[in-house]
């Protein structure tokens, strides 16, 4: 089955029903729900179950380039919803480290695999090979963005605000080590040497257009005053774009300049913010679900399948060696112990953007560009089947997390510090009986509000907590893991 302008839309429609309707059953038995929507692609493609009853009857979708282009503006929606999420104060103690790990921790890890895959691949050159290296190089910002955030998992030592900044802003990296290779290969008689100045003047470029355009797009949706609230989204996706687009004319790197922008609008004030954060969290869901069907749909399982064992090599390599090195060295002279290393480690999730950016050699026409495809979309499923579906296991081994306790019910933003948290208390909690004046709780948490069997009251001092209540706390965020171990 082609797919057609006629009947595109239903079968989109019943995809994106599919997909949403199997991620259910993604937290309960821990696996990451991209990895989800991914089968569903793959199962609803030319080899899937549709090719099992009849020959040609799954979807066939063979165009790398309309591939690319839904990824690039997929990847512009997950990148700016995470950086509307970042909060400077949380990434401000890590900066330097994330911006390490974005940077000189993507080459390390793109060099080694490159090396590896060159040593045990007589027939890949060493360029062949550090492209392969680039391509998987970064951490991607869609897989660690939905695994730490829909987890019930909290990490000490600010390595969450760590791991997201690396993820959202590493993608530039690897994605200009990707072209820097496509080039030599395509001219063999070009040096890296010459390329470098290119290199960093598209990081110089990003950086800058991404800091004017957050800048001007927090002036314009505080300036522009619209009388239907469900426009400023609509407005902050123009401005997101052209952010992107600006970038790419200025031949600097639109995904840096689309983060930078983000993190510096979601940390200023802005007309209907909620409405926008809200909105973003739900387009950045959509374009995951998108992103990951069109890739599932692009692969051929057979010719996957074809480079299982030297894929599982790599995927090993890379696992156990390559970015524990990148990690390590980079963060050698940082104060995170061993134990916070090797965690950061793990979650080297590699997703949809190395698979989105080995569709640049397949559109180059590169010679090994079916072969490198296939090896990145074995390495990102098996990274997100590992270290995925491990991430809660291994941050409680290492003695990292903070486990989010059963009776949180909710948690909200006020500001940039302060949130109120919806807490049911426990029939087993010792506050049970306890007036409010009795609690000690942290400087500045106040309970300002308590629900008893449906109904809603402004406690008092005198207020005694009975099992059941849900209690609302407005609190400092670095709180709170004092007060959910009051409350247990």
């Amino acid at each position: 089955m082609y797919l057609t302008p006629q009947n595109i839309l239903l079968i989109g429609s019943i995809l994106l029903f599919i997909s949403v309707w199997v991620s259910q059953g993604a937290y309960k038995f821990g696996v990451p729900a991209l990895i989800l929507f991914l089968a569903v692609g793959m199962l609803a493609g030319s080899e899937g179950v549709g090719a099992w009853f009849g020959h040609h009857q799954g979807i066939v979708f063979d165009n790398p380039k309309t591939a690319q282009f839904i990824g690039v503006v997929a990847l512009n929606v997950i990148l700016f919803s995470g950086g509307l999420d970042t909060k400077w104060r949380s990434i401000r103690p890590v900066l330097w480290q994330g911006v390490a790990l974005s940077t000189l921790g993507v080459v390390l890890t793109a060099v080694s695999i490159g090396l590896f895959v060159y040593l045990v691949l007589d027939d890949f050159s060493i360029a062949e090979a550090m492209l392969l290296g680039s391509i998987v190089s970064s951490t991607d910002a869609a897989a660690v963005f939905s695994i730490l955030r829909s987890s019930r998992l909290s990490l000490k030592h600010n390595l969450k605000p760590m791991l997201e900044l690396e993820s959202g802003s590493n993608d530039p990296v690897a994605y200009l080590l990707t072209i820097m290779f496509i080039s030599v290969i395509q001219h063999p008689a070009d040096s890296l040497w010459t390329l470098l100045p290119v290199f960093l003047l598209q990081i110089l470029i990003g950086v800058m257009a991404g800091y004017l355009m957050g800048r001007v797009s927090v002036w314009v949706i505080n300036r522009i005053k619209t009388q239907y609230n469900g426009l400023y989204p609509v407005m902050m996706v123009a401005l997101m774009f052209f952010t992107y687009s600006i970038a790419d004319v200025l031949h600097g790197n639109g995904f840096l300049a689309i983060y930078i922008a983000a993190v510096f609008i979601g940390n200023r004030k802005i007309v209907q913010k909620e409405l926008i954060l809200g909105t973003f969290d739900g387009f950045a869901w959509l374009m995951q679900v998108v992103l990951f069907l069109t890739l599932g749909l692009l692969v051929h399982p057979h010719q996957v399948w074809a480079v299982l064992g030297i894929g599982l090599l790599i995927s090993v390599f890379m696992i156990i060696v390559a970015r524990p090195l990148g990690v390590f060295i980079t963060l050698a002279f940082s104060k995170l112990g061993f134990k916070n290393k090797l965690f950061v480690s793990w979650v080297g999730l590699r997703g949809a953007a190395p698979i989105v950016f080995a569709t640049y050699p397949l559109i180059a026409g590169l010679e090994k560009a079916g072969m490198i495809f296939n090896i990145v979309f074995f390495i990102s499923c098996t990274s997100m089947l590992i270290q995925g579906t491990s991430i809660p296991a291994v941050a409680r081994w290492l003695k990292v997390s903070i486990v989010m306790p059963k009776h949180l019910l909710s948690r909200k933003e006020l500001d940039q510090n302060t949130e109120v948290i919806e807490v049911k208390v426990p029939v087993d909690s010792k506050l049970i009986g306890s007036q409010l004046c009795q609690i000690v709780f942290p400087q500045g948490a106040r309970i300002t509000m308590m629900a008893r069997h449906g109904e809603y009251l402004v406690p008092n001092g005198q207020t005694q907590i009975h099992a059941g209540d849900h209690l609302f706390v407005m609190c400092q965020a670095v709180d709170q893991p004092e007060i959910y171990r009051m409350l247990d």
